[in-house]
């Protein structure tokens, strides 16, 4: 086949071949294929016409065009650090970091124009709203709280734009110098004082227990002196009982006992002595010991 011969045949054949080009290109134009993680806003003579998901879509060729490729993946804004004044009007600097992903692009492309500083603008005024509500000890104790409120603030905040925030860090609450040294002092004070309190407690304790042992010695000694007493009652019972059947020699006998118990303590102390005999001493003893043989 000569060149004129196919040149022939192209032109002959010219409007087939124009064809088949125009219907590959409307083809390839109609099919969108669109990744896992993105979404597709889809404009018709530049306005809002369709949101393509993920996978195999379709759409008119030349009418529809895909402008905006959005991802739908979780993003992390940038690290911020904003000041903020507590409701004790103390300055601290709060380090925050926030994640989010997009679930309605049309949303997020026609609404706003700069999510990430919209975002970070928002939770930066947030922040600052939530820590003036707060005491620092509130702040430094309830983080999770605060962070909870943060997040729901801000979720509240960006619902219009098909953002969903999923989460809301506070990385550091970071305080001035003069502030740190009051806070010391102020935990050395707490410290001293919770000594002092503890060592008065202590001692108040160690007061009610010397009482409650002096109550114990008091009680047992009156009982000491009450089974003395029973004791002696019983022995006063026992002569009286022995006067009342032996008549006056058992009273004499008791007397005369006494009085020799008495004169062998006296002779029994230690060092020199000098002892004083009554002179019915041994009077006393005599009968004492006619005493003790009649009763043997």
């Amino acid at each position: 086949m000569t060149e004129e011969q196919i040149i022939g045949l192209l032109t002959s054949n010219i409007i087939y071949l124009l064809a088949a080009a125009f219907i590959i290109a409307v083809i390839f134009k109609g099919i969108k294929i669109v990744p896992q993680s993105e979404k597709y806003v889809v404009e018709r003579f530049g306005r809002l016409h369709s949101v393509l998901g993920p996978g195999i879509n379709f759409i008119v060729p030349f009418l529809d065009v895909a402008r905006h490729k959005i991802s739908i993946l979780e993003r992390q804004l940038p690290n911020a650090t904003q000041d903020a004044i507590t409701k004790d009007n103390v300055l601290v600097q709060i380090d925050t970091s926030v994640f989010y992903r997009i679930l309605e692009p049309e949303k997020t492309v026609y609404r706003i124009r700069d999510v990430d500083g919209a975002i970070a603008t928002t939770v930066a005024g947030i922040v600052r709203a939530e820590i003036g509500k707060m005491d620092l000890d509130e702040v430094q104790s309830n983080r999770a709280q605060l962070i909870t409120r943060i997040q729901e603030s801000v979720e509240t905040a960006v619902d219009d734009w098909g953002i969903e925030v999923t989460r809301a860090e506070i990385l550091d609450v970071n305080l001035d110098q003069a502030t740190r040294d009051a806070m010391l002092q102020q935990l050395n004070a707490e410290r001293a004082r919770r000594a002092q309190v503890t060592e008065a407690e202590g001692q108040k304790r160690a007061v009610e227990l010397q009482a409650d042992a002096e109550l114990y010695a008091a009680e047992q000694t009156a009982k000491a002196r009450r089974i003395q007493a029973d004791a002696e009652a019983y022995a006063t019972q026992v002569v009286a009982k022995a006067i009342q059947d032996n008549g006056l020699e058992a009273a004499q006998y008791q007397v005369a006992l006494k009085q020799v118990e008495s004169l062998n303590a006296l002779g029994a102390g230690s060092g020199s002595q000098t002892i004083v005999v009554p002179a019915n001493a041994i009077e006393a003893f005599g009968n004492a010991f006619n005493m003790l043989k009649g009763n043997k």
